[in-house]
């Protein structure tokens, strides 16, 4: 009997020890991040001549963080100024450009300069210059456009931009006066 007794005892002791070693084992808990890398929209569009120029280039639109960036190069322009705009439509099938119909002005504004308190078209991009050799570059950026994301009032898919003969004199209504559209090109993916 002492023999069962001290074997319950042994057993007992070390059931107890084993519960004791239990509820001081940690547990620890490995917290999984997952990183989300957002890679920037973009939409590359050629110009094409129009109005029997032989103007033409390319630009560059890329949305990163809620911000669209605008690159234009352009070439075979007249040396000086000339203004680019976004117009309505992607349709750069007329011989003179007019089928992208007007400024693109979601928002009914009046034509002005970007920026300005008495209102502006959302194509109201400006004016550039063009080097001795008839090359220009602007670049721009906004926070109020879009690309592909559905609001009218700010997606500029399916939109045109028009490159015109002379400069933009940021009054006369609705289009600034900025002469023959000389360049066109659609904002398709």
């Amino acid at each position: 009997m002492k023999k069962i007794s001290l074997l319950l005892i042994a057993l007992t002791l070390s059931v107890v020890a084993c519960k004791k070693e239990k509820k001081e084992t940690k547990t620890t808990e490995t917290e999984m991040k997952k990183e989300v890398v957002m890679t920037p929209k973009k939409v590359k569009v050629a110009l094409s001549a129009k109005s029997d120029s032989n103007v033409s280039g390319n630009i560059v639109f890329t949305e990163e963080a809620g911000t669209v960036s605008m690159t234009a190069i352009i070439s075979g322009l007249e040396p000086g100024e000339h203004a680019i705009h976004i117009h309505a439509s992607s349709d750069c099938t007329a011989p003179d450009g007019s089928s992208a119909g007007g400024h693109w002005n979601p928002t009914n504004a009046p034509h002005g300069k970007w920026g300005a308190a008495t209102g502006y078209h959302k194509g109201d991009i400006g004016n550039f210059t063009a080097d001795e050799n008839g090359n220009g570059t602007i670049t721009f950026s906004t926070d109020e456009w879009c690309i592909g994301c559905g609001d009218e009032t700010k997606d500029i898919l399916g939109k045109g931009v028009i490159v015109h003969a002379g400069t933009d004199d940021f009054t006369s209504q609705p289009s600034g006066a900025a002469g023959a559209r000389v360049s066109c090109a659609g904002i398709i993916e």
